[in-house]
């Protein structure tokens, strides 16, 4: 890969023209720059925060195939969400997309009519896997298993009640601020400009102003094109985007809370036909458990907060499935995440909108992409600028990026090969020794330093904080703990990890220029 530009911090030597402009770099956002610069076109690409500081971060971290939207009828969408999968999972990221064995509990809570019609549909989103062209290699087909199977997957349930279960499989992402700084590095590796603490005041079509929050400094840009890829904040730009937000909540436990649970959980929600509580597994030592589905009014928060209420909801949930299950006393975080859903006439609850994207255009010419989902952020970008090619603002060939790898991408057989860092390998794959050689020639630190977890329940280690200064555009401690890795998710682990990125950021400030530059790292 040929030297490219560094994801940076404010708006020092930015250019004042550009063929587009992206305005936000959450997954939608990072997938616009990676999808106009690998058709050969110059990118700034834009956040007033951070790379993946909104919506982005707050996902079940599930790469999934459209299942509940095939239940809503919803086929358009479902076929899409399935072919985007199996592009994560075969081609473009399959170092940060895994398989996912979900299991769903058939016991005194889900009535024989209920199991009955979820075997359908597992069997109809297999169906989906089929048609999208995802091997049974990638994704296994649904299975019937009997109580003493489901338990040796998930050893907490509840035995007394326990029939039997019906697995399934699914895509689960490593995390999924972790695809967006990965996808936001792959842009940049083709020459793509992105920064943060860059706030965008105000935006046409062809022109933006926008502000350096380190300096104060404004700058204008112009461009052939702009696209509003904010989210939930998209309506802050363009007064014409209606949205009706919903928030997702997730709560989060220690892996010993359920232990030695290997699969995905579905709890079945009560009074409702195709809805389900998951309780997600991590690779970090946690467990996620969610996810609700509540409208949202009033101003848009930066960070949204769980409600107590929906604490509650969830625990309450669970609590049928396992013979301990899950209290107040054990959940060790919480998250929640605004969905930027488009507003339909008509619509009541916010869980009966469309998922899927729109691509609109203002009077002043200003093109924003709203709606979609974490999954298919690369079929966004591409339907995005298709249209901005063709109504003639864009004179480019056709998307890339369905069969461009992102960097660090291999096959899991290739993975499993490396002599490296598990943890390195799992977060960064093929880049794992990038991450540790980059951290070696800036800090002069041993290996075993540079590995060395933050403590027992905090994996976390200095060589990736360092890398995230470095190669990622990492700014702050927040930036380090809150989104290259997720420590911040646990409140108590943030404590103890925050020596530690502080150690990184003093590092990297410590070092000859030449030593830090990220470019001097890539290959």
């Amino acid at each position: 890969m040929p030297p490219g530009r560094a994801i940076t911090p404010g708006l020092a030597g930015i250019r004042d023209e550009v063929d587009v402009v992206v305005v936000g770099l959450g997954i939608t956002g990072a997938g616009l720059a990676l999808d106009a610069a690998a058709r050969g076109l110059t990118v700034l690409a834009l956040d007033a925060h951070d790379l993946a500081f909104g919506t982005s971060r707050w996902s079940s971290k599930l790469v999934h195939g459209g299942l509940r939207y095939l239940a809503r009828g919803h086929l358009a969408i479902a076929h899409e969400s399935a072919v985007e999968r199996g592009i994560l999972m075969d081609v473009t990221a399959p170092h940060l997309v895994h398989p996912l064995p979900m299991l769903t509990p058939v016991g005194h809570d889900l009535t024989r009519a209920r199991a009955a019609m979820t075997w359908a549909g597992l069997h109809a989103g297999d169906v989906l896997r089929r048609t999208a062209r995802t091997s049974a290699r990638t994704l296994p087909r649904p299975r019937l298993l009997n109580a003493t199977e489901a338990l040796r997957l998930a050893p907490s349930l509840r035995a007394d009640a326990l029939r039997g279960g019906l697995l399934a499989w699914d895509g689960q992402l490593e995390d999924d601020a972790r695809l967006v700084v990965t996808v936001a590095r792959t842009a940049a590796s083709l020459g793509a400009d992105l920064r943060t603490r860059a706030r965008v005041t105000a935006a046409t079509g062809t022109r933006v102003a926008v502000r350096d929050e380190l300096t104060g400094v404004a700058y204008d840009v112009r461009a052939r094109a702009v696209v509003n890829a904010t989210g939930v904040w998209a309506g802050g730009l363009d007064e014409e985007v209606r949205l009706r937000p919903s928030r997702g909540t997730h709560l989060v436990l220690r892996a010993s809370t359920l232990p030695h649970t290997r699969v995905a959980v579905m709890v079945p929600i009560p009074r409702t036909s195709a809805r389900f509580a998951m309780v997600l597994p991590q690779p970090d030592g946690t467990i996620y458990v969610g996810l609700t589905d509540e409208a949202v009014t009033g101003p848009v928060p930066d960070v949204p907060v769980p409600s107590e209420a929906e604490v509650d909801f969830l625990l309450d949930v669970v609590a049928s499935a396992f013979a301990s299950p899950p209290t107040r006393a054990d959940v060790v975080g919480a998250y929640a995440g605004l969905r930027p859903l488009l507003e339909v006439p008509g619509s009541r609850a916010t869980s009966d909108l469309s998922r899927r994207h729109a691509v609109l255009t203002s009077d002043t010419g200003l093109t924003t992409v709203v709606g979609g989902k974490l999954t298919t952020y690369r079929r966004m970008a591409q339907d995005t600028l298709d249209a901005l090619v063709a109504d003639g603002r864009l004179d480019a060939g056709p998307c890339r990026t369905a069969s461009l790898p992102l960097l660090g991408a291999a096959p899991p057989d290739e993975l499993r090969r490396l002599d490296a860092d598990a943890r390195l390998v799992r977060r960064f794959g093929t880049d794992a020794e990038l991450v540790l050689s980059t951290a070696r020639g800036v800090t002069g630190l041993p290996d075993d330093d540079l590995l060395a977890p933050a403590s027992d329940d905090v994996p976390v280690t200095l060589a990736e904080l360092v890398f995230a200064v470095t190669d990622e555009g990492a700014h702050d401690v927040g930036d380090l703990l809150d989104r290259r890795t997720r420590v911040g998710l646990v409140a108590a682990d943030r404590v103890v990890a925050e020596p530690l990125a502080r150690r990184a950021l003093e590092l990297v400030r410590a070092a000859p220029q030449g030593a830090r530059d990220p470019r001097l790292h890539r290959t």
